[in-house]
């Protein structure tokens, strides 16, 4: 076939097919010696890719003729026992979203007053399609693939880098021209509808359980740890976006994802720049009507600012680009029957009612529970006091319409009176806790004044559901993340009595070499899988001041507020003695708690009903007796404002202030909303008047804007 056109898979025969993936294993192994044994290619890597990439076109279509020596079986090496970890040099955010028309001109506005963009000024976006798949980072050093990480928390991701050489649209060395030292492409790893459907059908002709979808199956085909397990589904990519680059090529997104063609990507060709969003939105509702037709699953539209100036102007804000929105496709809705009404306890006491539901199958995702959110949803009150579902109530046995929108828990939207049963009765929402029996109240919001929507056990501490589930939020992923203690340990070890608050996990190893019945002699341990979690425990008592933060589960204290305050205070003893400190809101140390900017009056009382509850105290203490804290790195540690508190005031006329505040933050400082002692520099535009006066008055460093410039100089 050397120097022919290879005769298209699709037009082979079965006898064609089989001649041909046995040339095809024999020359492939041939290559994989030649390149892995002796480090000695004799095609290049584009020449290998078209071998493998027609090794498993004709697998696709003839999966009866897959041999026991296929390439596709015995491609690279296998992965370790479990994946390595990568760091990304630049973090994978996600999207915010957007649900409507409306929404993208809002989105479109924020970014024009961001800017400062008069209404006549061009403000070009892309918008692609959003790809229901797998987030994917590849990193190449001089045009060769060397590493692929997934996602993972957008910081660190998965190794997953020989499992991404068996996907054929990923190329292992760049092609075309401009290709940076240093490139990082971005995109999605996904399996198309027919991928998925013969897949199936595979699955069940060979009496295996089949799969839910295309997104799930095309991530848990990635991450397998054998590469030859990756390399049996039929994966692809698309490339949109980038990470660390030591140059870029282009000045525009469109233009980068041009490059990304040139150097052997497959993109999107819906892939459009509009000038106007109009247009934009036109495309939107042309790409939704196409949907069905794409052979592949997408859930919305990605909208992007086109310029990379004005991108990098516009920042980041939390977890998410200020320059790009991700507009989803209207929630898809199915009906079925509401078998039963259950009520957990959650971490912080609350009572949340659970739909169990007759299995149904919405947007590919077969659905068996629904969030009914507190009492008042099930009788078909908004928390507004407004009717919803035309004030109908739910009932177990009641036919109901399920509404489920991306990753969002899916929700009842409406109920069919007409299919009620005769005997379905009036659901009892409970006022005893069903964990511990102590009373469930609904307390009073004291910022509105009215009866909260939420029923909150009072049992605190003693309540096992609350118990377990603070605990289990303590070792979680985002708080300290303690590999092998799941949520099955920690319920045995709480049950057991051998962890009851977060301090006895670092007490446990001491405790268990004084105990008569060890760990490792309990059932489904040993002394391997024993010290493996003693290990994992040892190597978290240091961890970052936010996680240590956020694990303490404080109400109304999230990833962000927890960043927010170690960011604030800077170390464990600032942080301590200022919510020790608390004392109401006419207290110094509440006033400095509000004044850093993300920090409001809901989440400082929070903070001083946690410390003042002697309980939480005392588990606290013990925990600081444990571990040590690592404070916050600036962004910037070179700018003249890194560590420094600043806060902005009156009418900033050369940048707005949500600019003035990403810029301070880029370069180190803490940005404050209110003057206090701890305030170092003020920024005073036209017409500052009461924090400017209290800075003088404190004797504080002030400048105007021009001052601003210019002490940033060369920083900005």
């Amino acid at each position: 076939m050397a120097g022919a056109e290879p005769k298209p898979v699709e037009m082979l025969s079965n006898e064609e097919a089989k001649s041909e993936l046995e040339r095809l294993a024999h020359e492939i192994k041939h290559h994989d010696e030649l390149y892995h044994g002796e480090d000695a290619p004799e095609i290049s890597d584009a020449e290998y890719d078209a071998l493998r990439r027609r090794n498993l076109s004709i697998e696709q279509h003839f999966p009866d003729l897959i041999r026991e020596d296929s390439p596709s079986k015995t491609v690279g090496y296998k992965a370790l026992d479990k994946f390595g970890k990568i760091t990304h040099a630049i973090p994978m955010l996600s999207l915010d979203n957007a649900f409507s028309d409306s929404d993208v001109r809002d989105f479109a506005d924020r970014v024009r007053r961001f800017l400062r963009l008069n209404a006549e000024a061009v403000l070009q976006l892309t918008a692609e399609p959003k790809i229901d798949g797998l987030s994917l980072s590849l990193r190449y050093e001089n045009g060769r693939l060397v590493s692929a990480a997934t996602r993972g928390d957008g910081v660190v991701g998965e190794d997953v880098t020989e499992n991404a050489r068996t996907i054929a649209d990923i190329p292992t060395v760049l092609g075309g021209a401009d290709i940076p030292e240093i490139a990082e492409v971005r995109g999605e790893v996904y399996m198309t509808l027919d991928a998925f459907r013969t897949l199936n059908e595979r699955m069940e002709a060979e009496g295996k359980p089949t799969y839910v979808n295309p997104r799930n199956t095309a991530a848990g085909s990635l991450r397998q740890l054998d590469s030859a397990m990756t390399a049996s589904r039929p994966l692809k990519f698309f490339a949109y976006a980038w990470g660390e680059m030591s140059e870029v090529p282009s000045d525009t997104q469109m233009g980068m994802v041009e490059k990304f063609s040139e150097w052997g990507f497959q993109t999107n060709p819906l892939m459009r720049v509009f000038d106007e969003i109009d247009p934009l939105i036109d495309h939107y509702h042309a790409i939704e009507e196409e949907r069905a037709s794409l052979g592949y699953d997408i859930d919305g539209v990605v909208y992007k600012v086109n310029d990379l100036a004005l991108q990098r102007r516009l920042g980041f804000v939390s977890r998410s680009p200020r320059w790009a929105i991700a507009h989803k496709f209207p929630a898809e809705k199915a009906w079925t029957v509401l078998t039963a009404i259950d009520i957990q306890v959650g971490r912080t006491g609350a009572l949340t009612p659970v739909a169990r539901l007759k299995p149904v199958t919405v947007g590919g995702v077969v659905v068996t529970n629904a969030t009914l959110h507190n009492e008042d949803y099930i009788k078909g009150i908004g928390n507004d006091g407004e009717p919803i579902r035309d004030g109908k109530d739910l009932r177990a046995g009641d036919t109901v319409q399920i509404q489920r929108a991306g990753d969002v828990i899916p929700q009842i939207v409406d109920v069919d009176l007409d299919k009620r049963p005769a005997d379905a009765e009036e659901f009892d929402f409970p006022t005893i806790c069903p964990a511990c029996g102590s009373h469930a109240v609904r307390e009073i919001n004291a910022s509105t004044g009215k009866l909260d929507s939420v029923r909150r056990c009072t049992g605190g501490l003693i309540c096992p559901a609350q118990a377990v589930e603070r605990l289990k939020h303590f070792v979680s992923r985002n708080a300290f993340d303690i590999e092998g203690l799941g949520t099955k340990q920690v319920e045995a070890f709480y049950q057991d009595g051998l962890i009851a608050n977060a301090a006895d996990i670092f007490t446990l190893a001491e405790r268990d070499e004084r105990s008569l019945k060890k760990l490792k002699d309990r059932e489904g341990w040993g002394p391997q899988s024993a010290q493996k979690l003693f290990d994992a425990i040892e190597a978290k008592r240091s961890v970052d001041l936010n996680r240590f933060i956020y694990a303490l589960g404080i109400r109304h204290v999230g990833e962000q507020t927890a960043k927010d305050l170690a960011r604030g205070y800077g170390d464990i003893e600032q942080f301590t003695n200022a919510i020790t400190g608390l004392n109401g809101e006419e207290s110094e140390a509440w006033r400095e708690l509000v004044a850093i900017d993300g920090i409001g009056n809901t989440a400082a009382s929070a903070l001083q009903e946690f410390i003042t509850e002697e309980k939480n105290k005392t588990v606290y203490d013990a925990l600081l007796g444990e571990i040590t804290t690592i404070a916050p790195q600036a962004a910037s540690t070179d700018s003249p404002v890194a560590g420094k508190t600043v806060v902005f005031t009156g009418s900033l006329e050369r940048f707005s202030r949500d600019e003035a505040k990403a810029m301070a933050e880029r370069l180190g400082a803490k940005v404050a909303g209110s003057v206090s002692a701890k305030t170092d520099l003020v920024v005073a535009g036209p017409g500052a008047g009461s924090k400017l006066k209290k800075a003088q008055d404190l004797d504080i460093d002030v400048i105007d804007e021009d001052g601003w410039f210019e002490l940033v100089g060369d920083f900005q």
